[in-house]
C-alpha cells in the first residue's frame, strides 16, 4: 500500500515534467497540448532616455533641521556661501513640467518680517521682470517649505506667491540665457528681488559672480509649447568703433581700402631731413640740433601739447641747406616772422545772480512707477485691488501686446519725484518687488 501511495504521489510531477519539455500526453479522444513559443526579451535602450545628473542627489541634513523662528529666517546670523567649483550645469537635466498635487505645506498665506504674503490659487498666465539671487550651501540639504529637500544642484527655485510646487521658465534679460526650474520654497524676502534660485540654476543663468540679475518668471504647465524656448540672446552692444563706422559716408565705404602711393626715387634719396653732426669742421651742439629741428617743423613726440606749427620760409630753409645759413639764424628769422601768441585773457567773474540762475531747478520732475506686469488679469485686478486697499493713489493698469502676448502693467502715477522714494517703500511694504520708474 505505501509504495502504491508513493507512485499516486509521484504520478502529478511527472505529468509537470512532461509539460515543461514540451511533450504532448496522448489521450484517446482527449485535448492535445499546446506549447506556447518562447517570448523574446527587447534589450534595446528605449527611444527616449530621461537625462540623468551627474550629481547625487541631496539627502536631508538633520543639522538644519529647527533653527526657525515664525515670522523670521533660517540662521539669520549665519552668511549663506557657495562651493569653489562650477558645476558643469549643461549635464543637469531641466525638471520636467508635470501636473503634481499641491505640497501639504507651504501654500497657505503667511507673514514674514511683519510682511503679510498671500499665495496664489495658481500660476496660471503668471508672468512678471524682477530681481533674481540665488543660494547655496547654508541651505543645501535642509527641507524647503514644501518639504522638499533643498538641493544646490538641481534646477529648483523659491518664490514668495506662486503655488508649491509650480513650475516656470527663468530667463535673464541681461544675456538671454534660461532655465526651466521647479518652484518648492518660499522667498526670497528681499524688496528688490522676486525669486531665489538654486546655485546650478544661478550658474546657468550666468550670474554666479555677479550675485543678482534682472530676470523674466514665466510660469510653465504641461504642455506647453514654451518648455524649451529661451529668449534669443540681445546682441553686444556697439563699440565706438562700431559707431563711428556706421556714420561714415556710404561712398567713403564703397570706395575700398586706399592703396599706397609709391615713393619717388628722388623722394627716397633726400637728404634734408638728416642732421649731419659734423658741419664746417666742428661738432654741432643740441641748441643747433633744435634749431635744426625746428626750420623744417620736426618735433619729438613727448605725449605733452605743443605750439602751433610756423610756417617756415621755403627760402631761409633752401639758404641753410646750401650752408649760407646757420641753423641759429634760421631759428632766429623765424621767431622774428612769427612771434608767440599773446596770452589768453583771465575769465571773466560769474556773477552771484548767473550762478543761482545756473543751479535753481526747474519745475519739480513727476516719474511714473511700474509695480509689476501681468500675463492673466484675474492676478493684475488682485494686485491692483491691494493698492487701491493700502490708499496708494494713481494706481492704474495698462494692458499691452508683448511678442503677441497681452500683459497687464500695474503703474502709479506720475507722481511727484520728491515723494516716489516713500511711495515705492509703501508698495515693497504690501510684499511687491521694488518699483521701477518708466517713462510714458
Amino acid at each position: 500500500m505505501a509504495s502504491q501511495r508513493l507512485v499516486l504521489a509521484l504520478l502529478p510531477l511527472a505529468l509537470a515534467a512532461c509539460a515543461s519539455t514540451g511533450s504532448r500526453h496522448k489521450a484517446d479522444g482527449g485535448p492535445k497540448l499546446v506549447v506556447q513559443p518562447a517570448q523574446t526579451v527587447n534589450t534595446s535602450p528605449p527611444l527616449h532616455k530621461p537625462k540623468t545628473s551627474p550629481y547625487a542627489p541631496a539627502q536631508e541634513d538633520l543639522s538644519k533641521r529647527g533653527d526657525y523662528v515664525a515670522g523670521g529666517l533660517f540662521r539669520p546670523g549665519e552668511a549663506d556661501t557657495v562651493p569653489d567649483d562650477i558645476p558643469d550645469v549643461d549635464a543637469i537635466p531641466e525638471p520636467e513640467v508635470r501636473n503634481e498635487p499641491l505640497a501639504r505645506t507651504g501654500n497657505k498665506s503667511y507673514s514674514v518680517l511683519g510682511k503679510r504674503y498671500t499665495v496664489l490659487d495658481t500660476a496660471a498666465n503668471y508672468l512678471e521682470e524682477g530681481g533674481a539671487s540665488y543660494y547655496g550651501k547654508k541651505f543645501h540639504g535642509r527641507r524647503t517649505s514644501s518639504g522638499e529637500v533643498y538641493d544646490m544642484y538641481a534646477f529648483t527655485a523659491a518664490h514668495k506667491t506662486l503655488p508649491l510646487p509650480s513650475y516656470a521658465r527663468v530667463t535673464n534679460l541681461d544675456n538671454g540665457k534660461s532655465v526651466v526650474v521647479k518652484i518648492n520654497d518660499r522667498g526670497p524676502f528681499h524688496s528688490s528681488r522676486i525669486i531665489d534660485l538654486s546655485y546650478a540654476a544661478a550658474v546657468k543663468l550666468g550670474y554666479r559672480e555677479k550675485g543678482t540679475a534682472r530676470v523674466e518668471v514665466r510660469a510653465l504647465h504641461p504642455g506647453d509649447a514654451d518648455t524649451t524656448l529661451a529668449v534669443k540672446p540681445r546682441p553686444a552692444d556697439a563699440t565706438a568703433m562700431d559707431r563711428l563706422v556706421d556714420k561714415l559716408p556710404e561712398a567713403l565705404a564703397a570706395a575700398g581700402p586706399v592703396q599706397p602711393s609709391p615713393v619717388p626715387a628722388k623722394q627716397a634719396a633726400d637728404t634734408r631731413y638728416r642732421f649731419d653732426m659734423h658741419q664746417n669742421g666742428k661738432v654741432m651742439s643740441a641748441d643747433e640740433f633744435d634749431a635744426w629741428m625746428q626750420s623744417r617743423r620736426v618735433r619729438v613726440a613727448t605725449g605733452k601739447p605743443g605750439k602751433p606749427d610756423l610756417l617756415v620760409d621755403a627760402a631761409m630753409v633752401d639758404a641753410a641747406d646750401r650752408g649760407k645759413a646757420s641753423p641759429q639764424q634760421l631759428a632766429d628769422a623765424t621767431r622774428a616772422r612769427f612771434p608767440e601768441p599773446a596770452a589768453a585773457p583771465p575769465p571773466s567773474p560769474v556773477t552771484a545772480a548767473a550762478l543761482v540762475a545756473a543751479t535753481t531747478p526747474a519745475a519739480a520732475e513727476r516719474v511714473t512707477l511700474q509695480v509689476a506686469s501681468f500675463s492673466n488679469p484675474q492676478n493684475a485686478q488682485h494686485a491692483l485691488a491691494m493698492l487701491q486697499g493700502a490708499s496708494i493713489g494713481g494706481a492704474r493698469l495698462l494692458d499691452a501686446d508683448v511678442n503677441g502676448q497681452k500683459i497687464w502693467r500695474l503703474r502709479i502715477g506720475p507722481v511727484d519725484a520728491t515723494t516716489a522714494p516713500e511711495l515705492a517703500a509703501r508698495v515693497v511694504g504690501l510684499g511687491f518687488g521694488q518699483p521701477q520708474r518708466v517713462r510714458e
